[in-house]
């Protein structure tokens, strides 16, 4: 059990481990409440929308750190990470952000590549689902 004693993380050995930095297994016990946000994009302070994929990725970090600060919780509250791109995702970067993020203890998460988002400059959204 992880140190909020709400959500504990694990990959069975009857699985192939993941093939990223990802849990196949998060479990929430008790009475834990459920937070849905919205997906989050690159924008920065000033609601604009960088043409960088990679300044993309950093800011949507940077914006989920906010939203989960507003509602007093950290990344260890974080149960499921959904990520939508329409690029091909720079796993070298993202992995530079996403792991100091969960400092080694991984949501479930899933990746879909699409062809386009709300706006035709957003190149990543990531929506996360947290317990308390």
């Amino acid at each position: 059990m992880r140190a909020n004693q709400i959500v504990s993380r694990s990959n069975p050995t009857t699985l192939a481990k993941p093939v990223g930095d990802y849990s196949h297994v998060t479990v929430v016990s008790g009475q834990a409440n459920i937070y849905t946000f919205s997906g989050q994009i690159g924008t920065d302070l000033n609601g604009d929308i960088p043409k960088g994929f990679n300044e993309q990725v950093t800011n949507t970090f940077a914006n989920i750190t906010r939203l989960l600060e507003s509602q007093e919780l950290t990344s260890e509250h974080i149960i499921k990470v959904n990520i939508w791109s329409v690029k091909q995702i720079d796993w070298d970067y993202f992995y530079k952000v996403w792991d100091p993020f969960f400092k080694g203890s991984y949501p479930s998460m899933t990746v879909a590549y699409i062809s386009g988002l709300g706006l035709p400059e957003i190149d990543i959204e990531i929506e996360i689902w947290a317990a308390k």
